[in-house]
């Protein structure tokens, strides 16, 4: 699944801000953000462009030059606005207006990415195996229709840290360590490998009957900035997945696996959360310090059944897992994500 960084999507509201005469507030999907004021009116179609989107060096864009032509999380007269709205104009003439129809490659936006220090990048072994999923979470702006879905049901809370997402998993007797999207090499100097060392995870895995994989995010020194001040580096889990039976463990189950192995998993929050089909009330649920450090942001929250469920009609979950995640927007403003 790639993410629709820009996609034609309806206005759903518009809202005056205080003090303001030329802007006002537009809700598209389940995002808020700032427009020109009469630029647009209730139900109209337009080309929205998601946060982390990157414009190409077009006239149409030229007013992004000065923000790297990067779309972030911005503050304007005290309100959060989250991606830019274009008018269909920007379109090419052929192109088909439907709702919900992806214009991303039409534009040529892609994703920004931040750079990679070389003690996580490592030494490149393959892509990614295919007998297991990436982490990949899908923000809950753009998941509406999975909290119709799943209004009420229990789901449990863990905090989303700020590190590098990293995946350890025997199969077959083999040990082997990946990056969000690759297979490593090992290596001495790699992050990724020397955690595993020295929590012992190759070993933990092959006192086990079966085949599995720990994925978590890798935070401390040396890793994004290292918000949490740790001494040295740490390896928090968020998944376990079970390679033969192709699935994640439930919530109780991956709780009894992580402490069996002696290894920590990610701050849980809540256990026992009944989902709330309101975007702006899980963002507000996001909107918290981090429980490893009370005096910075957290990243965000991610929600997750309690009972592991599957929902292949919903293109915006990978592999049909109900799993997604709310980013804080003062996280975002704070640190410029």
């Amino acid at each position: 699944m790639s993410r629709k960084l820009a996609s034609i999507q309806k206005i759903l509201a518009l809202e005056s801000i205080e003090g303001a005469d030329a802007i006002e507030k537009a809700t598209v999907l389940g995002w808020q953000l700032v427009v020109k004021k009469g630029e647009y009116n209730i139900g109209d179609l337009c080309v929205y462009c998601e946060i982390d989107s990157l414009l190409p060096e077009r006239p149409e864009f030229e007013f992004m030059k000065p923000r790297g032509m990067r779309v972030r999380t911005i503050r304007l007269r005290g309100q959060i606005s989250q991606g830019i709205c274009f008018q269909l104009s920007i379109l090419p003439p052929d192109f088909q207006i439907v709702e919900d129809a992806d214009c991303t490659e039409t534009l040529e936006i892609t994703k920004y990415e931040a750079p990679i220090p070389a003690s996580l990048a490592g030494k490149v072994k393959g892509r990614f195996p295919s007998f297991m999923h990436k982490t990949d979470e899908t923000r809950v702006q753009v998941l509406q229709s999975s909290l119709d879905k799943y209004n009420g049901q229990k789901f449990y809370i863990t905090e989303k840290l700020d590190g590098s997402s990293c995946t350890y998993y025997l199969k077959d007797g083999e040990f082997g360590v990946c990056s969000r999207n690759l297979e490593l090499l090992e290596d001495d100097e790699n992050s990724l490998w020397k955690v595993a060392r020295q929590l012992d995870i190759e070993q933990k895995l092959r006192s086990l009957s079966g085949n599995y994989a720990l994925q978590g995010e890798l935070i401390g020194e040396g890793i994004q900035s290292n918000k949490y001040k740790i001494k040295g580096q740490d390896f928090r889990i968020f998944n376990v997945f079970n390679i033969d039976a192709y699935e994640y463990l439930n919530f109780t189950d991956f709780v009894n696996f992580t402490t069996k192995l002696g290894l920590k998993t990610v701050p849980v929050l809540s256990e026992n959360y009944v989902l709330e089909n309101n975007i702006p009330t899980i963002i507000t649920l996001s909107t918290i310090k981090s429980t490893l450090m009370k005096e910075v942001w957290a990243e965000g929250i991610v929600l997750r059944p309690l009972q592991e469920l599957k929902d292949f009609g919903n293109d915006n979950l990978p592999g049909g897992r109900v799993s997604f995640k709310a980013i804080n927007p003062e996280f975002l403003l704070k640190y410029g994500e």
